[in-house]
């Protein structure tokens, strides 16, 4: 378990260090959450500051878009690493890394 869904805002993302390893879990507005890597692989933008808009992620630094649920590339020209992420019955986040 990574924490509860709370203490991410709805339409926000935030780091977490899971495994060692630091990830940006998102929580989209219709209550998903998802894990990827917390840089962009084009300039090193921290993507839990990116602006999200259904599953779609805007890099803060460059623009570049990508779908939160494949980590590909909707602008830009290279994939984000994802991790399988869920949510339980109880609002907990979890994350495998």
């Amino acid at each position: 378990m990574v924490g509860l869904v709370e203490a991410i805002p709805a339409g926000e993302g935030r780091n977490f260090e899971i495994s060692g390893e630091r990830v940006a879990i998102f929580h989209t507005r219709a209550g998903q959450v998802f894990a990827t890597e917390s840089e962009c692989p084009h300039r090193g933008g921290p993507l839990a500051d990116g602006l999200l808009g259904g599953t779609t992620l805007v890099c803060p630094l460059h623009a570049w878009k990508f779908e939160l649920g494949s980590g590909e590339p909707l602008m830009g020209n290279c994939a984000i690493k994802t991790y399988p992420a869920r949510l339980d019955e109880s609002g907990r986040i979890f994350v495998k890394v």
